[in-house]
């Protein structure tokens, strides 16, 4: 393994490489906002796919940021190579999620101790019953300790990762059964990668987490636009790259 290695859709154009942390916004364009407003001396080191990858560091710690693109096939290729072929011990998901909990409010974070899903991602490992995915206990620890510093309104729990985002039960009334079904067990929000990040690091021994800025409220309609997602969550933004530093000598 090396930090200067070239694999499907990772090919590294330098010798920096990646830190040992990664943060994985969904979006390239939000992986290029933390690069340059939260990071001394940014430099691009993967471009392909226009999944731009970026080194640099926060608070003397060398940390990189790229984009996972949506969905668990998309994360789960990128945590696969990053983990296996970079040296990469840690990736933290930073990106948006919808609260299915009155009390979860938009802007507020979600911090994902377990990750549900309707995914088959777990049958490739051949496992009997049901495999829960769950995020590296040291990092939450961190991450609340994190939001916590930055007077940032947070919840810790269980999440659930979704392989749809425009399912067929939209505009049909019973299509919300489901979401119901998920709020009534105290699932606190909608994403679509937690649970494939999950399953890689503990395949391969290393470290997962998801922090999620709540965008919109499922059950109440309200909604951040396109921009704001991009621009603005700069308190979880902050709060992962807190983590980052803290995980640097673990």
């Amino acid at each position: 393994m090396s930090n200067f290695a070239t694999t499907p859709h990772i090919n590294v154009a330098n010798e920096i490489g990646f830190g040992k942390t990664v943060l994985m916004p969904g979006d390239p364009l939000r992986a290029k906002f933390i690069a340059e407003n939260f990071l001394e001396n940014p430099v691009l080191v993967n471009g392909v796919r226009g999944v731009n990858g970026y080194t640099g560091y926060y608070k003397g710690v060398k940390v990189s940021v790229m984009a996972s693109g949506m969905g668990m096939p998309a994360i789960g290729i990128y945590s696969h190579e990053l983990f296996n072929f970079f040296d990469v011990e840690n990736i933290i998901r930073v990106g948006s999620a919808g609260s299915i909990q009155e009390h979860i409010h938009v802007y507020d974070i979600v911090i994902g101790q377990g990750a549900c899903t309707d995914s088959n991602w777990a049958k490739q490992y051949h496992l009997p019953g049901t495999f829960a995915p769950i995020a590296d206990f040291d990092m939450i620890c961190e991450a609340v300790k994190a939001c916590k510093e930055h007077g940032a309104t947070y919840h810790v729990g269980n999440i659930n990762s979704s392989d749809v985002f425009y399912g067929d039960h939209v505009g049909v009334p019973e299509g919300l059964d489901s979401v119901y079904g998920l709020k009534k067990m105290g699932v606190m929000a909608l994403e679509m990668e937690a649970a494939a990040l999950y399953m890689n690091a503990a395949r391969y021994g290393k470290r997962g987490l998801c922090i999620c800025t709540i965008s919109d409220h499922v059950l109440t309609g309200v909604e951040t636009t396109a921009e704001e997602r991009q621009n603005s969550f700069t308190t979880m933004m902050k709060v992962a790259l807190d983590v980052a530093v803290a995980m640097e000598n673990k």
